[in-house]
């Protein structure tokens, strides 16, 4: 069996019997390694774990060069293709480029670059995206052939696949095209595309994809066009590899060549860079931007610019010397599910959470990840006692991917949700589906304290300093019970308690005290009516002039409501319905709460975005995005985070991207954010200022 985390150390071997053994087994393994992600599409362990792999590998062959083989995985770039498609010869070898989480390691190349031309290069910068790498072919301005990287000298044939993506031209625009071009970039899927593909599948009983990356992969890589037709499928250009008729002297270049004949490059993230400072900033203003960006990435590349310079540099075993790849902080690992707990939320539904051994991942230790459900842990098979492959994205909860089949020894336990609430000892409530599971005690001392948090929370009444430790200090303290008991505070219930002084109790106070005046959109959402999130809030308070209207409200009449389906109509009738709930609310109003209601759809009131979807892209001045979205509401319209036929207008500000591409291609009009004042200006809306 294979070791698959061979424990070598190439700094401790010295004799080249052991260096033999030692290269055999890390060969062996990120042989393995390659099989799992680029043929299956399924990883076990973690990029930065393979790429320690190929480090001590490529160590071990530098002190012992007369063990360095044709074979091994030094000297070649990726996975063998599959056979069911075909394979296709590429006319000069796909490379992959040298790999870093190193900043000395960058400047260190900066420095090799330097002194081997005698000058200061200049670097172009890019983004490195998380996809699947493509190789396209165009004679006589069509195309002709299409593959992916495979093992960098043979890739697939997927040309009928990659027909079906409408980014990617047929055709190459333009009077003065190559006779024979060969480019290449990197198929994607975008993260809110992913996310609906995933939900659809798991509606359907399929599978889901683990990650953006192994959905484009699987996508494309489909023996049947039809499949992959219907899957959202982007691509980003970034290179020229042969273009007869064409010079092109700097990557640069190359790149306004690309877009001149009909490729999608990406000229909002592509600069140049001087300087190592410049590196630097880039690779920080990226990393910083990467949960914001519609797609996943995973770095960032920076190529020496001058096409002359970079033949000078040339290449060596596997990697180009006149490109890096600078990568983020990694974003999964592996790590030990040591034990599987029960919390109660909110609305009493019960998430099984993993406890791990503590893993870094992204600059951050991971402890615990959410596992979903039950129906969610049988599917993938997760057990106790497993080694799991962890991801984390950005702000989002980390998730068990899988586990790691390979590792077990017959010990590991499988889970089961509890009969009764780990809380309040309720009999737990569980779906046919093992899809929900829930504690149907509403006084659930778990249910309460969630609750609180939610009311207090940004996006409900906004109770700075009323996070989810302070809830519980309170709550451990007797202070708090329900919703309405954070009116009953006072400065000496607050002042008593550990770390609280007179300054702290008096700003917690004052700020509850603010909370009196919040609209009535607020207060719903406050509330946590179960299926009802942001939006649907604004969409009642724009129909239900007062909250005794809205729970008034039959389930019948909730459903005329234009966005308010079946499902979400008997979760609200059924909420006001409840009378610990109506008890709840009677003792907020009592307590002084306004409720005032300024979405209200009034007889003759001005609407002037009346059912109008907008979308923002780049920086405004006038307006953060939230309150930009949060205007389009007060006025009749939907602020979307993506840009689809049904959009009405895209508001561009400063370094717009990719999505006033899409605009363009999806003939959806645009207007600067001067224009769009104009208009509101126009139709009499107050624009603010």
């Amino acid at each position: 069996m294979v070791r698959k985390k061979p424990d070598v150390s190439p700094e401790s071997i010295e004799k080249k019997k052991d260096a033999r053994e030692a290269i055999e087994e890390l060969r062996a393994a990120i042989h393995y390694h390659d099989h799992r992600y680029y043929v299956l599409d399924d990883p076990v362990i973690s990029d930065p774990e393979y790429d320690e792999l190929m480090q001590k590998l490529a160590a071990l062959e530098e002190k012992f060069p007369d063990l360095q083989s044709p074979d091994s995985p030094t000297q070649r770039v990726g996975g063998e293709p599959r056979e069911e498609l075909g394979s296709v010869k590429h006319p000069s070898p796909m490379l992959s480029l040298a790999a870093t989480y190193d900043e000395e390691e960058v400047e260190r190349f900066v420095e090799r670059c330097r002194e081997r031309l005698n000058k200061k290069p200049e670097f172009v910068a890019e983004p490195k995206y998380d996809g699947l790498s493509v190789e396209l072919l165009y004679e006589d301005g069509k195309l002709s052939v299409a593959s992916t990287r495979g093992d960098g000298q043979t890739g697939e044939d997927v040309t009928a696949n990659i027909k079906t993506i409408k980014e990617i031209p047929l055709e190459l625009l333009g009077d003065s095209t190559p006779k024979w071009l060969v480019v290449r970039g990197e198929i994607f899927m975008n993260k809110d595309e992913f996310g609906d593909l995933n939900r659809r599948r798991e509606e359907n009983g399929e599978s889901t994809f683990a990650n953006p990356r192994n959905a484009a992969a699987g996508s494309l890589r489909q023996l049947d066009p039809n499949v992959t037709a219907k899957r959202p499928l982007h691509c980003f250009f970034y290179e020229v590899a042969e273009a007869k008729g064409r010079k092109l002297k700097t990557q640069r270049e190359a790149l306004d060549a690309l877009a001149e004949w009909g490729f999608r490059i990406n000229g909002e993230w592509t600069e140049t860079c001087p300087s190592l400072d410049e590196i630097r900033g880039y690779h920080e203003r990226l990393e910083q931007q990467r949960d914001h960006l519609e797609y996943e990435i995973d770095g960032a590349v920076f190529k020496v610019n001058g096409f002359s310079e970079q033949e000078k540099l040339g290449v060596r075993q596997r990697d180009p010397q006149w490109a890096i790849a600078y990568k983020f902080s990694p974003r999964q690992a592996t790590t030990k599910l040591k034990s599987i707990r029960v919390q109660v939320g909110r609305t009493g539904q019960l998430t099984p959470v993993a406890d791990l051994e503590p893993v870094g991942i992204g600059g951050v230790e991971v402890t615990h990840a959410s596992l979903h459900n039950q129906s969610e842990i049988e599917r993938k098979d997760i057990r106790v006692g497993d080694t799991v492959l962890v991801e984390r994205a950005g702000d989002v909860i980390p998730q068990v991917v899988k586990p790691i089949e390979d590792d077990r020894d017959g010990s590991e336990k499988k889970f089961r949700m509890p009969e009764k609430c780990p809380v309040c000892g309720s009999e737990v409530v569980m779906g046919e589906d093992k899809k929900n599971a829930y504690c149907p005690n509403t006084t659930c001392e778990a249910q309460i304290r969630e609750r609180v948090k939610h009311y207090a929370s940004k996006e409900g009444m906004d109770i700075e300093g009323l996070g989810s430790k302070m809830v519980e200090q309170f709550a451990d303290a007797g202070l708090i019970d329900s919703l309405s008991s954070i009116y009953h505070l006072k400065k000496e219930d607050l002042t008593s308690l550990e770390k609280i002084g007179d300054k702290s109790a008096e700003n917690l106070l004052r700020e509850i005290e603010g909370t009196r005046g919040r609209p009535l959109y607020r207060f719903l959402y406050s509330l946590g009516i179960p299926l009802v999130g942001e939006h649907l809030v604004r969409v009642l308070s724009q129909n239900y002039e007062t909250l005794d209207d809205l729970m008034d409200a039959s389930e019948a009449e909730l459903r005329e409501i234009e966005e308010v389906g079946p499902e979400v109509a008997r979760s609200i009738a059924t909420f006001f319905a409840d009378e610990q709930n109506r008890k709840e609310i009677k003792n907020l109003r009592e307590v002084g709460l306004e409720l005032l209601n300024p979405d209200y759809r009034a007889e003759g009131a001005l609407r002037p975005l009346e059912d109008m979807s907008i979308v923002f892209t780049g920086s405004l001045k006038r307006w953060t995005r939230g309150e930009a979205e949060e205007l389009v509401q007060s006025l009749g319209g939907r602020s979307t985070s993506s840009v689809s036929d049904n959009t009405d207008y895209v508001v561009a500000g400063e370094g717009a991207g990719s999505k006033l591409n899409e605009a363009e291609e999806r003939n959806v009009p645009v207007m600067s954010e001067e224009e769009f004042i104009s208009f509101l200006e126009e139709h009499g809306a107050d624009a603010g200022s």
